[in-house]
């Protein structure tokens, strides 16, 4: 879908490698660019590495790229930045404020150059700001870590560096829209995108909670603020999550379960009522789902069209898809594989000697 876009991608570790590998995915051509000798700094995140000695991190965002290495404050590497910067389509960069402005490549200088180019900066807290973009700190500023994990515990940040996707989804959503309103106009765009901006805007019903009551959010481990039943239950053999998410579903899951006395309360017929009985319907659940393993349960849930599903491991998943160790997880916006993640420098010869026609041989 993308095929020909040029994207110049300056960007390392995790938000801006998935923006380009999001991209690459749909068919844009994309060169990494690395620092010589070390590279971005996750090919060093392990164990666990493969039998090549490539990360499983850096594997895991760096598909459908060629790489180059090239030390910016050479003028001799600087210069085939500047070439391909003079011919790309859009540009990716997640450095700190001045830094490459004191290597010559200025955002705004460029953009003023060309203005049909398309830069997009991906920060931690915005373009303002020069502190370092790293999830963990932005998940616990953002208010992310006070919602997550049981109520009597400490906050919990959340099993995946989810800002950092978000943030480079944001990205790829931010630049696909440039480069629509460039083929209308003739315009390309300065897009600066931030963990903190992500973060704060995936809290989407629980901020309007928030707004609308005046009250802070609280934790509620695997239950839900604004839904019951809606959370995790211990069957007779392994846990299982239910998640009624209207009357009707109430209504089905109760009968499902045998719970034929609160199915047929009119006290518990719309989820308002229910939130103010949660630990009545949440006790009597818990009782009747621990007398029988869970795929009976999960049967007659299924049957009843109730919204169900046992706890899985990250090995049961990755084994339930065409993954790969070399080029991870399926593309999940509908796009392809094309290239296995870049050796270090791998193009790098190829791409000093004709830049981006590179790809018409790649």
């Amino acid at each position: 879908m993308l095929s020909g876009l040029k994207i110049l991608d300056l960007t390392r570790v995790l938000a801006g490698p998935f923006c380009t590998m999001v991209l690459g995915d749909l068919g844009a051509d994309v060169i990494k660019v690395e620092r010589p000798g070390s590279g971005d700094e996750t090919r060093g995140w392990g164990p666990p590495f493969d039998a090549a000695g490539r990360s499983a991190y850096f594997l895991s965002l760096n598909r459908n790229k060629l790489g180059l290495a090239a030390d910016l404050d050479r003028d001799e590497d600087r210069r085939v930045v500047d070439r391909l910067a003079s011919e790309a389509d859009v540009v990716v960069d997640n450095f700190r404020p001045g830094v490459l402005e004191r290597r010559g490549l200025s955002p705004d200088v460029w953009c003023a150059r060309r203005p049909e180019l398309v830069w997009c900066t991906i920060s931690g807290f915005g373009a303002d700001s020069d502190r370092p973009g790293y999830d963990f700190v932005v998940q616990a500023e953002c208010g992310w870590m006070a919602i997550t994990g049981e109520p009597d515990g400490d906050p919990m940040k959340v099993g995946v560096a989810l800002a950092d996707v978000l943030a480079g989804k944001d990205a790829a959503i931010a630049i696909l829209a440039a480069v629509v309103g460039r083929a209308r106009t003739g315009a390309g765009r300065r897009i600066i995108i931030s963990l903190a901006d992500s973060a704060r805007g995936a809290l989407v019903n629980v901020a309007q909670n928030v707004l609308v009551s005046g009250r802070d959010a609280t934790r509620w481990g695997n239950a839900h603020p604004n839904l019951v039943p809606y959370e995790l239950f211990n069957t007779a053999d392994r846990p299982i999550v239910i998640a009624v998410g209207s009357d009707a579903q109430w209504v089905a899951c109760a009968r499902a379960l045998g719970l034929v006395d609160l199915a047929d309360d009119p006290a518990l017929v719309t989820n308002a009522a229910r939130i103010a009985e949660r630990g009545r319907i949440v006790a009597a659940f818990q009782q009747r789902l621990a007398t029988e393993v869970a795929s009976v349960w999960q049967s007659r849930l299924d049957a009843a069209g109730v919204p169900n599903g046992v706890v899985k491991r990250v090995l049961d998943a990755v084994r339930e898809v065409d993954a790969s160790p070399l080029t991870g997880m399926p593309s999940s916006v509908g796009g392809a594989v094309h290239r296995a993640p870049p050796d270090l420098d791998q193009h790098g010869d190829a791409i000093r000697d004709v830049g981006w026609r590179v790809f018409e041989s790649a």
